[in-house]
């Protein structure tokens, strides 16, 4: 079967290759694939009974690893039983579950595909898909079924798995979320119980209800509201007396006084038989209060979820050389340092290291943000979780495991909220001062009511420490907030520290780096030069594709679209650094930089043909003598043009900082009507811009992705970084993108204006509600049960109009014609 190279994969949508022979046979009719990778997925997905996935599924998948896919030691080294401890645990019937994080699940149908393909294997007893968090629980019988088999079965259908391990501060976080919804439980039940007893009395006549009714309705309150306070309440009483301690007075201090109190004084009047009852605002009162902080809290932990990161950077194994050279594949958690390991081409390095035997070519994006490997040889080190992309390397571990580089990741979600916003900061302050004097008052109104009827004095004391409660003074900014990061976070930028949306509210420049951020960081084959008149364009691409057909290397990419499925390369040789050559057609091709290209086998070239111009530049050859010439470029992102307009047009500057050539950085700036741009930038020069503009008074964004950029980020007033960053630049970002759209940018400056509008807001109704219901409350108008409903009123509305964040929809910037660019 011969497809068109312009026709689509059917099992991930990626471009046809030309004369690729790979398809599968569904519902009568064949349909093309792409690679063997594909293949064996498709065949294993419709042989298995599963082709009602084809039909049902609404996103493609990723296109499946083939390394992956083929290495079984990948699969085998989690039957260890030293390893399965960390993360496998036995049921009471002798089976065992566990829980995995997936990759590559794109919607529900990936689910079905999933838990259908499990449950029909022999000795799995169930499984279930957590398509939020893509993670998949199962449970199965050990004696029937080997975990590899089932990490290998998922592989085949094209998802890959590893064991899902919470750190300790998600198992704490997961604990503190489960008591909290059991104190909100008991405190709802309590709450409407309570009320179904004072609904009564409230409403009635004198005279309508027996003391004898009277008496059971207010027992039973005192029944219902008693867990209410001793189990629901806690918080409060514990964060009061931490708040004593501390002589730093929060809102718990007179929640806890007006719970207390009011909850103490009801006792009373029921057991003596006298006295007022409000039960029922205690329940209500300590509900609404758990009920806000639970929502906040929630939204806070939901929008910080990173899940199993940890897994996805480092390998689950490594083949560790003993003794006697033999190799044994090991749980790579289980490496120390001064241990051998042997990493093949394609397999990731599973710890940091020194190498002793070999020379390669290592891909480090995830570390420095370059996206063309780097040669390492004998002597140098190599980072745990870079991938070998040539040949094999023998290594001596020097950090394994938690101490791996790639272990010190720093919590992103942890650190947004461990520094607080000026306006954050500022409510703090107020909020301290208003409880402080709210006290004062408190004590005053008692001390006058005392002299005026004593008999009220404790309620009206209670009602003004309830009704100017400043429940929604401490909620306006952190609701603000949370409600600001949600919105962000579902439009995919997540802000590693809180401060960071009111200093991008009044940021007055953007500046870009170029290679990863204004551009993808990915080869593409923009031009191709035939140098031989009996060569086509179209020929010498598919021979450079024959040759990079094995290749892992970033450039092989550029030339996979041209593949040929009839024509192979034998005898493939790569050389680190320089290229790679081979047979084809009886004659010995080679691909690579001009000197290595234009030399024979045995001789070293005399002449070096030069590159046509500017740019990077890869020589053809066959036989030593020059065939074409390829220029590849890094693409430019689809909505770079249209995110830089967007963002003059809301009256920032933007700026272009790069390390590139000018000729390269000119070229870009124009394309984009980027008026100020310099070139040829150390990260020195970046960090001296950037301070210039700062002591004009200018506030500065600055957008980057590698580790070049860590000392410019760590300078900006605020640093985003790109969602391919490196782990250094994201440590140093205040926020980061998950989503490779730049438009995201422009989204998250008008996200974060309108976030610090509704702050103020926010703040302003908060005090002016405080103010005009403390009167009320200090002359005896509002009872205890109307403050409560007057203090979750009042929170529910700041929570409220927070909450039309996450209902936001940005609006489009005018379009802006871009300038010409001028030469900084």
């Amino acid at each position: 079967m011969s497809t068109s190279a312009s026709a689509a994969c059917y099992h991930c949508g990626n471009p046809m290759p030309a004369g690729a022979p790979w398809c599968i046979q569904l519902d009568d009719e064949q349909h093309p694939l792409c690679c063997p990778g594909c293949e064996a997925v498709a065949h294993a997905i419709v042989e298995g009974g599963l082709e009602s996935y084809y039909r049902y599924r609404t996103e493609l998948p990723e296109r499946p690893d083939e390394r992956k896919a083929a290495k079984a030691d990948t699969w085998v080294v989690f039957d260890d039983p030293g390893l399965q401890a960390t993360f496998v645990h036995p049921d009471e019937d002798g089976r065992v579950h566990a829980t995995l994080a997936v990759e590559g699940i794109t919607c529900a149908a990936c689910a079905w595909l999933i838990e259908h393909r499990l449950n029909a294997l022999d000795g799995v007893d169930s499984s279930a898909v957590n398509l939020t968090h893509h993670r998949v629980r199962i449970g199965w019988d050990p004696q029937i079924i080997a975990l590899s088999q089932l990490l290998a079965e998922m592989a085949a259908i094209g998802y890959t798995a590893q064991p899902y391990e919470p750190d300790q501060a998600q198992k704490r976080l997961q604990r503190e979320e489960r008591m909290t919804i059991r104190r909100l439980i008991v405190a709802a039940a309590g709450m409407a119980q309570v009320m179904m007893f004072s609904i009564p009395i409230y409403v009635s006549s004198p005279g309508d209800i027996s003391d004898g009714f009277y008496a059971l309705f207010h027992w039973l309150s005192f029944a219902l509201a008693t867990p209410v306070v001793l189990f629901s309440a806690r918080p409060f009483f514990h964060n009061a007396l931490r708040d004593l301690k501390t002589r730093v007075l929060g809102m718990d201090v007179p929640v806890s006084i007006a719970i207390g109190c009011a909850y103490l004084a009801s006792a009373w009047a029921v057991i003596t038989g006298s006295g007022e009852v409000y039960f029922d605002s205690v329940a209500m009162f300590t509900f609404f209060l758990l009920f806000s902080r639970y929502i906040e809290a929630r939204a806070r932990r939901r929008n910080g979820q990173s899940g199993n990161a940890l897994s996805g950077v480092l390998p689950a194994s490594a083949t560790r050389l003993e003794d006697d050279d033999s190799e044994r594949v090991v749980p790579a958690n289980r490496l120390a340092a001064g241990d051998r390991v042997l990493i093949k081409p394609g397999h990731d390095v599973p710890a940091d290291g020194i190498i002793e035997q070999g020379e390669s070519s290592l891909d480090e994006s995830m570390l420095t943000g370059e996206y063309l490997p780097v040669t390492r040889c004998v002597g140098q080190p190599v980072v745990g979780g870079s991938q070998n992309m040539e040949n094999p390397l023998v290594i001596r571990v020097t950090h394994a495991g938690p101490q791996a580089r790639v272990a010190g990741i720093i919590d992103l979600t942890d650190r947004a909220f461990a520094n607080r916003p000026r306006l954050a900061q500022l409510a703090a302050r107020m909020a301290h001062l208003f409880v402080l004097r709210l006290l004062l008052v408190a004590a005053c109104v008692a001390v006058a009511w005392w002299f005026i009827d004593p008999s009220r004095m404790l309620w009206i004391m209670l009602s003004v420490l309830v009704v100017t409660c400043p429940c929604a003074l401490a909620l306006a900014t952190p609701a603000a907030l949370t409600a600001g990061h949600g919105q962000l976070r579902r439009r995919g930028v997540l802000v590693t520290r809180a401060d960071a949306l009111e200093t991008l509210s009044n940021a007055t420049r953007v500046i870009f780096d170029k290679t990863g951020t204004l551009t993808r960081g990915e080869m593409q084959l923009v031009e191709t030069r035939p140098l031989s008149d009996g060569l086509s364009s179209e020929r010498a691409r598919t021979l450079a594709a024959a040759l990079e057909a094995r290749s892992e290397h970033p450039i092989a990419r550029a030339f996979q679209p041209y593949r040929d499925a009839t024509l192979t390369a034998r005898e493939i040789h790569s050389v680190t650094g320089q290229g790679l050559e081979g047979v084809i057609d009886k004659a010995r091709w080679r691909l690579g930089k001009p000197v290595f290209a234009s030399a024979s086998r045995d001789h070293s070239p005399d002449d070096v043909p030069t590159a046509p111009d500017d740019g990077q530049w890869l020589l053809l050859t066959e036989d030593a003598a020059p065939r074409a010439w390829f220029r590849l470029h890094d693409a430019l992102r689809d909505d770079a043009a249209a995110t830089v307009a967007a963002l003059k047009a809301r009256g920032l500057e933007v700026e272009l900082l790069s390390g590139d050539t000018p000729g390269a950085v000119g070229e870009l700036a124009a394309t984009l009507g980027i008026a100020t741009w310099h070139a040829g930038q150390s990260p020195e020069n970046k960090l001296e811009r950037i301070q210039a503009l700062q002591a004009t008074g200018e506030r500065v964004a600055m957008v980057g992705d590698g580790i070049n950029d860590v000392p410019v980020l760590a300078g900006a007033d605020v640093a985003i970084a790109m969602n391919g960053a490196t782990d250094l630049a994201r440590t140093r970002a205040d926020a980061v993108l998950l989503s490779p759209r730049l438009s995201r940018i422009d989204e998250a400056v008008e996200i974060a204006r309108a976030t610090r509008r509704i702050m103020k807001q926010n703040m302003a109704w908060s005090v002016c509600y405080n103010v005009a219901a403390l009167p009320l409350a200090a002359i005896g108008l509002v009872p205890p049960w109307l403050a409560a409903i007057g203090m979750s009123l009042s929170s529910l509305i700041v929570v409220g109009n927070a909450l039309r964040l996450t209902r936001w929809k940005t609006r489009p910037a005018p379009h802006v014609s871009p300038p010409s660019p001028v030469t900084a």
